[in-house]
């Protein structure tokens, strides 16, 4: 079965990170030959490139500039012509507004994955309304009860992304990771690994640390970079927002990384308090199955993602009481070693790549989920 991804391509975040682990992990599903179509050049067409996968290379399309996107759909609609695909998937609402109608028009099998979470109200969404997929996936139940919004009547499955296991835990180079970013060996590592996006809350994890100064033996990691824009006033805010709560010595901004994986094995939990609700959490499951406990907000796929078990879920916008979990979470270690215990049992529920994998091209070839 040929199967074509189609993105954007221009971000990194979640999403990329998935295509690029379907890519990676081709092996598991070996009568299924996938391949990638995006419209921008940036890390996610070099990591899907540098798996040995086909990156099909379709222009830059914009829709404040129409004869970009026709010539986009040009170059797709000779790819679907020439390429013999059963499938064509669209990750998100603007590959699908850009390309849906091409596939429809080429008989190839139509399916749209809602990686966010839909209102309707959005010009991109009221534009991607207009062609019916034969299917929607949803990355949580949260995220597929907003479907309808976009999509009425269309059928909806729930598909869960894969997470790789991680590397097992190489304390030498946690050691090295530690020194890189000048953190004392035995302080407490708070790591929040994100986009730049206001609505995953590295304000209120700035200000809610700032109330734990008389706390000692703990360090901020904040990894994410410029990639849109505003992007980069935002990040200006957060270090004068350091600054302003009297952090600077104890946070390391470490801008947009690649080896998210090895920053996971050196911290000690995740923080995420999202301001609004998040549609899954990829980043949450990638931080239980590196056995860190997590911190997020009890809203959207985060609480769908969080238990009792592995972590700890706050009111969004609870400045003192995610103060108060990170306070306990810095102090008490037996707590944090118990919570991140049950994580990689919790990531291989939900995103076990020998599961999702599977079930995800069987969803894609119009078969059942199990």
């Amino acid at each position: 079965m040929r199967v074509l991804h189609l993105g954007a391509g221009h971000l990194f975040g979640g999403v990329e990170r998935a295509l690029v682990t379907l890519a990676k992990l081709r092996h598991l599903t070996p009568y299924v030959e996938p391949e990638f179509g995006l419209c921008f050049r940036g890390p996610t067409a070099a990591r899907l490139a540098a798996e040995g996968v086909a990156v099909h290379d379709l222009g830059a399309a914009r829709f404040r500039r129409p004869w970009a996107v026709v010539a986009a759909r040009r170059r797709l609609t000779k790819l679907l012509a020439a390429g013999g695909y059963e499938v064509a998937v669209c990750h998100a609402c603007w590959p699908h507004a850009v390309f849906a109608p091409v596939v429809k028009s080429a008989g190839v099998r139509l399916v749209s994955f809602a990686h966010d979470t839909l209102t309707g109200r959005p010009w991109v969404e009221r534009w991607a309304g207009r062609t019916r997929p034969d299917l929607v996936l949803a990355n949580s139940h949260f995220t597929a009860a907003t479907v309808p919004r976009v999509f009425p009547g269309v059928p909806t499955e729930v598909a869960g992304l894969p997470v790789e296991r991680p590397a097992p835990a190489d304390p030498a180079d946690a050691a090295a990771v530690r020194r890189e970013w000048d953190t004392p060996p035995g302080d407490v590592v708070v790591l929040q690994a994100s986009r730049l996006d206001r609505a995953k809350g590295a304000g209120h994890t700035l200000a809610a640390l700032g109330t734990l100064a008389d706390v000692p033996g703990w360090t901020l990691w904040l990894a994410g970079g410029p990639q849109r824009p505003g992007d980069a006033a935002y990040l200006a805010e957060l270090y004068d927002a350091a600054r302003r709560h009297g952090l600077a010595g104890r946070v390391r901004f470490l801008g947009q990384r690649d080896d998210v994986p090895r920053l996971l094995r050196a911290a000690d939990l995740l923080c995420q308090p999202n301001t609004a609700p998040e549609s899954f959490g990829l980043a949450l499951v990638e931080a239980l199955a590196a056995g860190l406990p997590v911190v997020t907000s009890a809203i959207g796929g985060g609480a769908e993602v969080v238990t009792p078990a592995c972590g700890v879920l706050v009111p969004p916008g609870d400045v003192p009481a995610l103060a108060a979990v990170l306070r306990c979470l810095i102090a008490d270690a037996p707590e944090r070693h118990r919570l991140g215990a049950a994580g990689p049992a919790r990531a291989r529920e939900l995103c076990d790549p020998a599961v999702t994998v599977p079930r995800l091209y069987r969803l894609l070839a119009g078969g059942p989920a199990s």
